[in-house]
């Protein structure tokens, strides 16, 4: 397979590669060099002997220790014999510590156009959830197609680009902003997958989630704010479309997402937690339209939008397959080599001690579910994936459902090309159909 990659001169890891991006900090030799690098097993205390660089230095070691061989509330448990009652415990325990914000009831939806462009009926939407600006989205559905479809719930990525949301993964018109353009080319094969996956018969809603797009921060909101990073001084929300605009503006939410973070762990609910209610406010509202067969709905995403299935698809059984894209791996991964490399919408605090992190995914068992990994990509080590792939495919085979579970491992970096796009596609196809 043709690489994507998305190299600066220096050596610097492409937008793809959100967190590399956004922080600046994470070289391309520094992730080449620890790229394969795998525990090994100490034979003096039978822990992992960590290499000797970790990325908190020779406190890897122990920190990796700290979390359960096997967590307490895994299905590979094997005090854990019926899958429904440990199904029960596993999935309040996780919806305990995700902490998610009570989520609001089913809003007005507000049609703002509608039109027809690639063969597709659009509509643009917004509705509001009771804090901060509008949710606005879009839903896409073949021409002149009436009957009710299967329909996936497109979740948009992350790339260091807090400044645009839907917009990542769709096309509406053939005025498409040059920065949208470069995204799709380097991560999406040159494709807006979300018309693709419409145009082959599925109804598809994508909207802006928590702090993206339309539900970004605005400099004005923090006026005065003058620490470091955040300093808003000199800073203006007009023109925002500039090309200059928008890179500055992802630069700072990227240093904002420290101070964000922060402030949701002092009201009590985490990242996921907010991203989840979000998500399973827009799975209301598209389970609720009349084009869609409410019991074939799926969801798919990249990168951010991959972090995204997971807690969806694992925690909200309404969907019936479910596509993780680019972001699955082990909690000793991120403990000891990745954790730079990610924001902080990734973490639960505490849920390591219960589950490792491919088994959040793994609550949705026996209902379909693939991953899809790239071999080269910087934000996990490839031990580290393949171990994932083995954790979920033990979670699958005790349930008496391998069948309904599968990862796949393409060459390149971080990415949902066309190749993986077809895959993708095909599998919502089986189970959806």
């Amino acid at each position: 397979m043709e690489s994507n990659a998305n190299e600066d001169p220096a050596g610097q890891i492409g937008r793809r590669n959100f967190i590399a991006a956004m922080l600046g900090t994470a070289t391309l030799p520094h992730l080449l060099e620890m790229q394969n690098q795998a525990p090994v097993l100490s034979k003096a205390n039978n822990l992992p002997a960590m290499p000797e660089k970790s990325v908190i230095g020779h406190y890897g070691q122990w920190a990796n220790a700290l979390q359960p061989k096997v967590p307490n509330l895994s299905y590979r448990n094997n005090k854990y014999k019926d899958l429904k009652s440990w199904q029960q415990e596993a999935i309040a325990k996780t919806r305990e510590l995700v902490a998610s914000p009570p989520k609001p009831g089913m809003p007005k939806v507000t049609v703002e156009k509608k039109y027809v462009f690639d063969g597709l009926e659009i509509e643009e939407l917004s509705w509001e959830l009771g804090y901060g600006r509008p949710t606005k989205a879009v839903f896409l559905k073949p021409q002149g197609v009436t009957k009710p479809l299967p329909a996936v719930l497109g979740l948009h990525d992350h790339a260091g680009m807090k400044y645009f949301g839907y917009r990542k993964i769709v096309k509406t018109s053939e005025d498409q902003h040059p920065i949208l353009k470069e995204h799709q080319q380097s991560d999406y094969g040159g494709r807006a997958w979300a018309n693709e996956l419409a145009r082959s018969g599925y109804a598809v809603l994508v909207h802006d989630t928590f702090a993206f797009g339309s539900r970004r921060v605005h400099y004005d909101d923090v006026e005065g704010l003058n620490w470091g990073g955040v300093d808003t001084t000199g800073k203006t929300d007009k023109d925002p479309e500039k090309p200059e605009h928008i890179e500055a503006y992802n630069a700072w939410s990227s240093e904002h997402e420290h101070v964000m973070s922060k402030s949701l762990f002092c009201a009590g609910t985490t990242w996921p937690g907010v991203f989840l209610s979000e998500d399973q406010v827009a799975l209301d509202i598209l389970s609720a339209r009349k084009e869609v067969d409410p019991k074939r709905i799926g969801c798919c995403g990249l990168s951010g939008g991959g972090l995204r299935t997971v807690y969806l698809g694992g925690l909200d059984s309404r969907i019936k397959c479910a596509v993780c894209v680019g972001f699955m791996t082990t909690w000793s991964d991120l403990i000891l080599n990745r954790s730079f490399n990610h924001t902080w919408m990734t973490y639960t605090p505490l849920l390591p001690q219960f589950l490792d992190f491919p088994e959040i995914l793994g609550l949705r068992v026996p209902l379909p579910t693939l991953v899809q990994n790239n071999n080269q990509d910087p934000l996990y080590t490839l031990p580290e994936m393949q171990e994932a792939d083995r954790i979920l495919t033990d979670v699958y085979k005790k349930a008496n459902a391998s069948e309904k579970y599968a990862a796949k491992f393409y060459d390149g970096p971080h990415k949902f090309d066309a190749e993986m796009q077809k895959d993708a596609f095909a599998w919502l196809g089986k189970w959806l159909s």
